[in-house]
């Protein structure tokens, strides 16, 4: 049995609470809606009563969420939003739903948006909404249409569509001079690391260890948290990257950067994969999945 429409609370408040919550504060949550700060902190008062748990813990100009609070608003917001887009779509029929595409940062930087521009030639009538994050956004929650995603090939989602393999290798920009990585160039060279211990396979310890080069000591180590970071380091002279190829290979092709080293195989073990949402929001997001698969035929076939 569905619950009870008269007990849920009015839809006022819960915008009210969204606002202040887009926002971290009631000050712009105020102006967003027209509102006084007062009317906003009295909507928000109301929603806890109404609920009967505390949603925000304020403090001296600055609020933040409770548990509760967060758990209401990550329901909520998008909830909200799918909301004003299909309100928006009755009152303007003609007003276009872009085409929402998540994935990593790196992913979107050096794959995705250098492409984008061909894209937009073709489909001049499609908008695209780039949501770029390193955080596993939810499909359904987040509305996202399509999610490009980086995993294990064997921990795939089963409808998930398989769009190009890993491949990692060192690369350099070319007036480094660097013909290759051994025990004598090793100790001049300066490495350019990703932060990040829980991918291994992108981090230079695995590739030297792998290239019995792991008790030969570099020059140095920059460390980056992102990866797109890394590679625009790499073109900047700083140092040796690890080049995902799938990501590099255009900077490869230009002679941008250049492979100095072998690839480690441990990395063959993760892929890149699509996923679609089941309910699609637009009319354009079979274009779109179509363009992104023949973009990844293309790079697969680069890929050695």
């Amino acid at each position: 049995m569905s619950y009870p429409l008269s007990k849920l609370p009015p839809l006022d408040l819960i915008r009210g609470f969204v606002a202040v919550g887009r926002r971290m504060s009631i000050t712009a949550a105020a102006r967003d809606l027209h509102l006084t700060q007062s009317a906003i902190s009295r909507q928000v008062r109301a929603l806890e009563a109404h609920l009967g748990v505390p949603l925000l813990k304020r403090g001296f100009r600055s609020v933040a969420f409770t548990s509760e609070g967060a758990r209401l608003f990550h329901m909520a917001d998008p909830w909200l939003s799918q909301l004003g887009e299909l309100a928006g779509q009755w009152r303007a029929p003609e007003r276009r739903i872009p085409v929402t595409v998540t994935t990593t940062i790196g992913v979107a930087s050096l794959w995705l948006l250098p492409r984008l521009g061909e894209f937009q030639a073709q489909h001049p009538a499609v908008d695209v909404r780039v949501a770029a994050d390193n955080r596993l956004l939810d499909i359904e929650r987040d509305g996202v249409d399509i999610a490009i995603r980086y995993t294990p090939r064997d921990a795939a989602p089963e409808a998930a569509q398989w769009l190009f393999g890993e491949a990692v290798a060192p690369v350099a920009h070319p007036s480094q001079g660097i013909g290759a990585i051994d025990a004598l160039s090793l100790p001049r060279l300066v490495l350019l690391e990703f932060d990040d211990p829980t991918r291994p396979w992108l981090q230079w310890a695995e590739w030297l260890q792998a290239h019995q080069l792991g008790s030969v000591r570099p020059k140095g180590m920059l460390r980056f948290n992102q990866y797109d970071q890394i590679v625009h380091a790499a073109l900047a002279g700083h140092g040796v990257a690890l080049g995902r190829q799938a990501l590099v290979e255009p900077l490869l092709a230009q002679q941008r950067l250049v492979a100095v080293g072998p690839p480690l195989q441990s990395a063959s073990r993760h892929a890149y994969f699509m996923i679609r949402g089941a309910h699609a929001r637009s009319p354009d997001v079979d274009t779109v999945a179509d363009w992104l698969a023949a973009q990844a035929r293309a790079t697969a076939r680069m890929l050695p």
